[in-house]
């Protein structure tokens, strides 16, 4: 039996079953969001700019590191979706054995590789001097986590495919609590660096793993894994890594596109790496329900594929784009009207320059919230359906944009074009993932008739 705490997706109405996954996963996103900014609020008031800085400059090679873990563990979610959706749970079984199996591997190559080549990326960005040595001090520490970041977005991603968005947030929520006290006492009262907040972010999100792994056990029946099942098998390990790669790639991908922006702003110097780091911290914080919404969709798409329901995600799709783009106007005002405020969480008042940037780019980047929103639905709508491979080809369009942006504008037109590298990435990836939508709902109804 799936049991109380699963939910399926592919009957009742869409719009209830959206805002109802979606909810919890925003809260929990806020939340992570949250203690995020209060790594960057107690490093930018305690410890100063340059601190500030050092941070903000590992942010886009964090993403491409951190962001290709999570995207495999979402991929591997998806097939244990798609079994669920047809109430397949040996198969079920199965794929979460052989995921738990490629996440130690991937986790322990990830970790030793991404450790060694560290200094080296970091040099190659053109870390400005007078930060280089706080960013390195930071980034090792969190890739240092790897392991622990697979098994919290593993195991999460496991239990969402079931229909349960909530419980990884209560979890979520414990270990954001746990991160900012340990946020205060390191800096406060160990006198730790910059590395003091990346010790408490891999501490927290070890104990949100470790408790979703003693929940998965205690209530989830269709989860307990027999000793036949748990055999490493080629065939589940294919289609995982079909499915986990592509995904994987797609944020790596974007973030190199993002690598090479933050290359160019290094370039404008510490003042300029303050105020986009101030910037994408409080953008990241408004842009949580787009995040909740993708995830939404994976599941939503995975469960109806497996259910042979092709019909509901189109009206499952456009429900969330309505949505998404309801928020997208009241956020665009928030941050029009008050960006300039919120900027003082991270910045001292007489840091005036500074905070007109970060007013800057909050402004231009809301203003094309609308086809951020577009880029999560579709994207994860695609994925959630089984065709990972185009979110590749989704993240290459956002990795040319900011590399244009990065090597061609920003050396000619300085900040401002900064601020223009996000919106035209997401416009950039809404013109391929559109169309390639409709080829893959045709494909997919294509594959079903003839099944």
């Amino acid at each position: 039996m799936a049991g109380k705490e699963t939910k399926d997706m592919s009957q009742g109405s869409p719009v209830k079953h959206i805002l109802g996954f979606a909810l919890p996963m925003l809260f929990g996103l806020l939340f992570q969001q949250f203690y995020s900014m209060v790594d960057t609020i107690i490093v930018g008031k305690w410890l100063g700019v340059d601190a500030l800085a050092a941070v903000g400059s590992t942010g886009s090679i964090n993403f491409m590191i951190i962001g290709f873990c999570m995207g495999v563990c979402s991929g591997f979610a998806i097939p244990v979706a798609q079994r669920f959706g047809s109430k397949d749970y040996v198969s079920l079984r199965k794929f979460v054995a052989n995921s738990m199996w490629l996440s130690v591997v991937l986790a322990a190559v990830m970790t030793v590789a991404v450790c060694v080549l560290c200094m080296p990326i970091l040099k190659l960005m053109r870390t400005p001097d007078n930060i280089i040595r706080g960013a390195y001090d930071y980034i090792f520490v969190i890739f240092l986590g790897i392991p622990v970041t697979y098994l919290y977005n593993l195991l999460s991603g496991i239990i969402r495919s079931l229909g349960d968005s909530k419980t990884p947030v209560y979890f979520l929520v414990l270990s954001s609590v746990i991160n900012i006290v340990l946020d205060i006492v390191s800096i406060k009262c160990m006198h730790m660096g910059v590395e003091g907040p990346a010790w408490a972010t891999v501490i927290s999100q070890g104990i949100s793993g470790v408790l979703c792994l003693f929940y998965m056990y205690r209530k989830f029946d269709i989860l307990h894994i027999k000793k036949n099942e748990w055999s490493f098998d080629a065939h589940y390990a294919k289609i995982l890594l079909y499915m986990g790669v592509p995904m994987g790639l797609q944020y790596s991908i974007t973030a190199i596109g993002s690598v090479i922006l933050q290359t160019a702003v290094n370039s404008l110097g510490s003042m300029a790496v303050a105020a986009v780091t101030a910037g994408s911290k409080v953008s990241m914080f408004f842009c949580c329900p787009f995040d909740a919404l993708g995830a939404t969709m994976a599941t939503y798409a995975g469960q109806n594929v497996g259910a042979k329901k092709i019909d509901r995600i189109g009206k499952g799709q456009m429900a969330a784009i309505i949505i998404g783009g309801v928020y997208s106007v009241i956020a665009c005002v928030i941050l029009t009207l008050f960006g300039d405020k919120i900027g003082l969480l991270f910045l001292d008042a007489g840091e005036i320059e500074i905070l007109g940037q970060v007013h800057q780019f909050l402004i231009i980047n809301s203003l094309f919230y609308i086809p951020l929103t577009l880029v999560n639905v579709v994207r994860f709508c695609i994925q959630g359906m089984g065709f990972s491979v185009f979110a590749i080809l989704a993240g290459v369009c956002e990795m040319i944009a900011r590399t244009v942006m990065g090597f061609g504008f920003v050396p000619m037109l300085g900040y401002t074009a900064v601020c223009y590298a996000n919106p035209l990435a997401w416009i950039m990836a809404d013109a391929f993932l559109i169309p390639a939508y409709i080829i893959c709902i045709r494909k997919l109804k294509k594959m079903l008739r003839y099944s």
